[in-house]
């Protein structure tokens, strides 16, 4: 299907071209079962955990603008940066060849667990180029190293005002589904926040889905779950890079009255910290319970760096409040991964080696 954003505003075109890598719309299901456990409103979720079949997730979205951007400029490589678990490198690590680029990383270590392990695996059989890193303070230096010619550097998570206009689609998409009479306009949409682009683009997308009357009268509270900490998460970066999303819609499209201020978005977020636990990559006890619950349930599994934290803001929040549908957007890939030979990473750094050694030594190398 067509972008949202092309058909809502056809003057994108030609200048907003995303490279298709996506099965989209993701599908919405409503949550009957965690209702009669939490109680209060109806309970849904979107599928975008399903967003492409070699990888979904969020960053399906973002990669389809980053690497038709990065083509256009005539890039032949296209870099990830990010943690040895990154979602961000792992996607791009997969879906690069597809649009005709190819991949490469700059990777610093993490806390280990089961989905970091399996996504460092793949990421590291999967990219032609490397830049490990013994430390996330040496990733400036990592993306120094990484530029060259024909080569596209992207930021942790793709948070540019371009990779948040995949995001801003996928909010008018939630809000045609709304529109369409496959679930209620929800009042509250609970999303992990890493590295702020998701974030931004929904707020952007939900603001002006509510302003054209497109399945909402008033544009949702998005409740953004830290799975990264402050000041990655800060408030003032997600506005930041919402208002600067904005304006780039609003140049693309030759409308001014696109462009947002803080001011327009600011009381359409909510950032909730108390999932987050000892930090990026660490289980913490709220995920944990929300991990278990979904499991209880029979619904999609979770992971301990990022849904599973997500997952706790939302049914703590569904707990709360009985004001209107609340609906999880998930963002972690529930889809396998391509298994990985050992052979494949004989020749990978050493620091990259033992990061695996030691992950595996603490029982991380099979799912609990």
């Amino acid at each position: 299907m067509p972008s949202p954003l092309l058909e809502v505003w056809p003057a994108l075109r030609g200048r907003f071209d995303p490279i298709s890598l996506g099965n989209f719309p993701t599908p919405v299901e409503r949550l009957h079962a965690l209702e009669a456990e939490v109680g209060g409103a109806p309970l849904y979720v979107k599928r975008d955990d399903l967003s492409a079949e070699a990888y979904g997730g969020n960053k399906v979205r973002t990669l389809e603008v980053l690497f038709a951007r990065a083509r256009a400029t005539g890039a032949r490589e296209i870099i990830a940066t990010g943690a040895f678990g990154s979602n961000h490198a792992v996607a791009t690590a997969l879906h690069a060849r597809r649009a005709g680029l190819s991949p490469g990383a700059v990777l610093f270590p993490q806390p280990p667990s089961f989905a970091a392990l399996e996504n460092f695996r793949v990421t590291l059989a999967r990219s032609e180029r490397l830049f490990v890193m013994p430390h996330w303070s040496l990733l400036p230096l990592g993306m120094w190293r990484a530029h060259g010619e024909g080569r596209s550097v992207m930021l942790p998570g793709g948070a540019t005002p371009e990779g948040a206009l995949g995001y801003v689609a996928a909010a008018l998409e939630l809000a045609e589904q709304v529109a369409r009479g496959e679930l209620p306009a929800p009042a509250r949409i609970y999303v992990g926040i890493g590295s702020t682009c998701t974030t931004a683009g929904l707020l952007v997308g939900f603001t002006h889905a509510a302003r054209l009357g497109l399945g909402f009268r008033k544009a949702p509270v998005v409740v953004a779950v830290r799975v990264t900490p402050w000041p990655v998460t800060g408030r003032f970066r997600i506005l930041g890079l919402a208002v600067r999303a904005s304006a780039l819609l609003a140049r693309l499209t030759g409308e001014p009255s696109l462009a947002l201020t803080r001011s327009d978005l600011t009381r359409q977020l909510a950032l909730d910290g108390a999932r987050l636990g000892p930090g990026y990559g660490k289980p913490s006890g709220p995920g944990l319970e929300a991990l278990a619950l979904f499991r209880k349930h029979g619904l999609f599994e979770l992971d301990t760096t990022y849904s599973s934290k997500a997952a706790a803001g939302f049914v703590a929040g569904a707990r709360a409040s009985a004001e209107g549908p609340a609906l999880f957007w998930s963002t972690k890939s529930t889809l396998p991964l391509p298994t990985i030979d050992p052979a494949e990473l004989a020749n990978v750094p050493g620091v990259a080696r033992r990061w695996i050694a030691n992950a595996e030594s603490h029982g991380f190398g099979h799912r609990v």
